[in-house]
């Protein structure tokens, strides 16, 4: 019996071309036992019809299917299920009940249960996402990008895109990494002194696992980037969290059995302060009298639209003491978790081993799309088109803020794609958040950057990396309006204090 052509349609949400969909839906079908071996399908004349599309499209389709062996062509017949067709389980899946399991007591360590900020799923459906660390649509070279990923799917990558790297990662990539981009940044390494990681993060959370344990001591930089503050603790080392000033950590202020520093020179997270040369040197020698190491977390060292970024710090160090990391995240977009690790051979050799232990390596198709996007020249005018918008915006933004009257907490000096600021005392910026979230704008809280139980709670974070220019004006001036308002509202409940 042929199936009724009732039996098909498709979502108006779906995603996909239309030939794609049709595939999912037969292949949903077969799989789920819905439709049966050898029974047959409407006619693609009927199919077209009823879905209202073109008739091509859905043979198509089930030209597709056809070759995936889902489906058989019996002449003018028409198109069968194949007899080859995936079987759907025999077995009924058994009810699930309560659990017998007291988790409270299993769980040995909790990693949940943390203020790390979380963005809205939707972000991008809001008027005003003063957000941070998001790809912009119209900025990001999508053309290329598809075309790098299906020349990394040809026959000539067949190896880079199957084969198991064990420890090891794909040679261009690391090629391309160790001859340009650490060049840009005053650093000369071997390729046996470079390890690709899923991130920057995964690059601190390997770095940690390797040189701290709970008899050992790591600085960090108080505010800082929430997640490594995370990282540390769930190492169970001792963590002093060191407070930053104009110019970023004091070396003076960090404790003298320090094992291992933690530092974001160039572009202090979340202040977007500057480190200048003399506190580097300053630095270096600090660690250098305690035998520590400095890990240098180098993200959007490529923002740097207003002037050249200064030397990384790991190109003035002349120990092997410091640790460098880098991401593509900032410059490309933050769902290619791809970043990279740059240190002694010793240190990347264990760095290899535990990265092996626990995920092998980044998959090859990923980092041999991002070694010719690279290479070809693509992320070099990628950077190029961004800064140039992030520096319309910037200056928007700037404007708008001193219009305003709205406190800059912290500016980069070299560019960067976020404004720290700071509201009067009395504005908890959690609240003003809420509130502003209703009116369709986003910004981000500060109080998660800081450590410690009593922490400032009037910072917040502006980025212009998500947001048209034309739009930052307004969305700067109901930030203000909420934040008067909120202003009010706490002078009212201290006139009524009793």
């Amino acid at each position: 019996m042929a199936l009724p052509v009732e039996t098909f349609f498709l979502h108006p949400d779906a995603q996909g071309t239309l030939q794609s969909q049709i595939q999912q839906m037969i292949a949903q079908g077969i799989l789920s036992g819905r439709f049966q071996r050898g029974e047959k399908l409407p006619s693609t004349r009927k199919l077209a019809m009823h879905l209202g599309i073109s008739r091509i499209t859905v043979t198509i389709a089930y030209t597709e299917l056809l070759a995936n062996d889902y489906l058989t062509s019996k002449g003018r017949s028409g198109y069968y299920v194949s007899d080859n067709a995936p079987v759907p389980p025999a077995f009924t899946p058994s009810q699930i009940g309560p659990d017998a399991v007291d988790w409270n007591r299993a769980i040995g360590q909790r990693f949940s249960g943390g203020d790390m900020p979380r963005k809205p799923a939707d972000w991008g459906g809001y008027r005003y996402p003063f957000i941070y660390g998001q790809a912009d649509p119209e900025l990001f070279d999508h053309a290329n990008w598809r075309l790098c990923a299906l020349k990394a799917l040809g026959q000539k990558d067949f190896t880079a895109l199957t084969t198991d790297y064990y420890d090891q990662d794909d040679p261009q990539l690391i090629e391309f990494i160790a001859r340009h981009t650490l060049s840009r940044r005053g650093i000369t390494a071997r390729p046996e002194q470079i390890l690709i990681t899923l991130g920057a993060q995964n690059a601190l959370w390997l770095t940690t696992q390797v040189l701290l344990t709970q008899r050992r001591r790591a600085a960090l930089e108080d505010p800082c980037y929430h997640a490594l503050r995370d990282i540390l603790t769930q190492s169970r080392c001792h963590v002093t969290p060191v407070r930053v000033d104009a110019d970023g950590m004091p070396p003076d202020a960090i404790p003298p059995d320090t094992d291992v520093i933690f530092t974001t020179p160039s572009h202090q997270c979340p202040t977007t302060n500057t480190m200048p040369m003399h506190r580097r040197h300053e630095l270096l020698e600090r660690a250098s009298d305690m035998d520590a190491l400095i890990v240098e977390d180098d993200y959007e060292f490529e923002m740097s639209f207003l002037k050249s970024p200064s030397p990384a710090l790991k190109s003035l160090d002349t120990d092997g003491r410091v640790i460098y990391v880098g991401s593509f995240s900032k410059s490309l977009f933050p769902g290619l978790r791809l970043g990279y690790l740059v240190g002694s051979e010793p240190f990347i050799r264990e760095a290899r081993a535990l990265r092996a232990s626990v995920l092998r390596h980044a998959p090859g198709h990923v980092q041999r799309t991002a070694a010719y996007f690279l290479s070809l020249g693509h992320h070099d005018a990628l950077i190029r088109r961004m800064g140039s918008a992030l520096h319309e915006r910037r200056e928007v933004m700037s404007a708008a803020i001193a219009a305003h009257g709205l406190q800059i907490a912290g500016q980069g000096a070299y560019g960067g794609s976020s404004f720290w600021m700071r509201a009067a005392d009395g504005v908890d910026t959690q609240e003003l958040a809420r509130r502003l979230q209703s009116k369709g704008v986003l910004v981000e809280p500060g109080h998660a950057f800081f450590s410690g139980s009593d922490r400032p709670k009037n910072y917040y974070r502006l980025a212009y990396s998500s947001i048209p220019a034309s739009r930052i004006a307004k969305g700067v001036a109901i930030i203000a309006d909420e934040m008067r308002a909120l202003s009010d509202l706490g002078l009212s409940a201290e006139k009524n204090w009793p």
